[in-house]
């Protein structure tokens, strides 16, 4: 069940009062308009420790590759190192303006469609792991959908798409995302995505833990039962109703900030 919050849209009316001795002489000011999604997903940002990640370095392990994480306002420098299953020494490096990879110390020659791949992939795994600290980048558009009490507690639920400039080659993707009501912990999201064949997702955080001021979390993945639904909206009703199946866990280890 739904229903809207007052903060949707929220109109703050604010009235100046004269320095005068005539009281009488009230002037109304114009209406603030404030954006909820936004507000919501900045109190979530400042919640999970966003001020630290603006200047900082973060390393941890994912699925036996190591990730490290440099950025300084609007600059990044991303990696990932790894053995491949030929016993080769794998390094991808991804900044705001280019992503290189190295096999066994020496520079990879890698199509277009290659580099875009791998890029696509390291980035990914990080725009998960500091969630929600990127959903205030300019190409996020933010729908606020009201609260919902499906998991047994209020939820400020948000709808998320992207825009084509700058919003990366999967723009097209929907996601949803679930904030805590209380303290704006994001406990669920949901996403539809279109590349390999496509499909949707629903995530349940856990494991939450605050790393030198950065919450991290790790998450259980699943899928809907019925693969053709898409609307990613309705997932917290499907998950409550059983109707989602188990994939994997998404497990960040031995996290480090600096």
């Amino acid at each position: 069940m739904r229903y809207l919050n007052l903060l949707g849209l929220l109109l703050l009316l604010v009235a100046c009062s004269s320095n005068t001795e005539d009281t009488s002489s009230i002037e109304a000011a114009e209406p603030v308009i404030i954006d909820t999604a936004r507000w919501v997903v900045e109190q979530a940002i400042i919640q999970h420790g966003g001020s630290e990640l603006d200047r900082s370095l973060v390393h941890f392990f994912f699925r036996e590759r190591v990730y490290t994480a440099a950025r300084v306002g609007n600059e990044f420098l991303y990696e990932r190192s790894y053995i491949d299953k030929e016993g080769q020494d794998i390094k991808d490096a991804l900044s705001s303006q280019t992503f290189t990879r190295t096999i066994n110390g020496e520079p990879a020659e890698l199509t277009a469609k290659d580099s875009s791949a791998y890029a696509n992939s390291l980035n990914s795994v990080m725009y998960f792991a500091f969630l929600p600290y990127f959903l205030t980048d300019p190409a996020v558009n933010m729908e606020y959908q009201g609260v919902t009490e499906v998991f047994g507690r209020p939820h400020h639920e948000l709808k998320v798409t992207f825009g084509e400039e700058g919003g990366g080659k999967d723009f097209e993707d929907e996601y949803a995302y679930w904030f805590s009501i209380d303290d704006f912990t994001l406990n669920y999201l949901a996403y539809n995505f279109l590349v390999n064949g496509g499909g949707a997702r629903f995530r349940e955080a856990y494991n939450s833990r605050r790393v030198e001021g950065v919450i991290f979390q790790d998450y259980i993945n699943y899928k809907p039962v019925d693969e053709a639904r898409r609307d990613v909206l309705a997932f917290d009703e499907l998950f409550t109703a059983g109707q989602m199946d188990t994939l994997s866990r998404i497990v960040l280890e031995e996290v480090e900030v600096e």
